[in-house]
């Protein structure tokens, strides 16, 4: 049996990376925290350069996101015959999805604070 990929930890950074950089500093400027963002960017100066390159951010996180997607909802995947596998990699499955859900919807909201806050004046 061919041990499973696991992408979860790439895909974790990755989404994270687009919160970092865009999301949460966007919409702490928006609700009047400037010196908030000014605070945590001068504790952790790398933000900058993630939002520097947040078109490539956004363009490899949602790559991951989909190539995650794909690895758990692909209709040839299926579990061992052992039930006490099977039950684990059901369980495993479970969570899984649930955690591509929350990278997308934690994309969505970086994509959205990126690039459709600033529209809006």
């Amino acid at each position: 049996m061919r041990k499973p990929r696991s992408w979860s930890w790439l895909l974790l950074f990755t989404t994270s990376g687009t919160l970092l950089c865009c999301a949460i500093p966007i919409t702490l400027v928006s609700l009047g925290l400037g010196a908030t963002v000014a605070t945590m960017v001068s504790s952790a100066p790398w933000i900058i350069t993630l939002s520097q390159y947040k078109g490539w951010m956004f363009l490899l996180s949602g790559v991951l996101i989909g190539l995650s997607a794909w690895s758990v909802y692909r209709s040839e995947r299926s579990c061992p015959l052992d039930p006490e596998l099977a039950a684990a990699c059901q369980r495993a499955d479970v969570w899984n999805r649930r955690f591509i859900w929350v990278a997308g919807g934690m994309w969505a909201a970086g994509f959205v604070a990126a690039y459709g806050l600033p529209l809006v004046r």
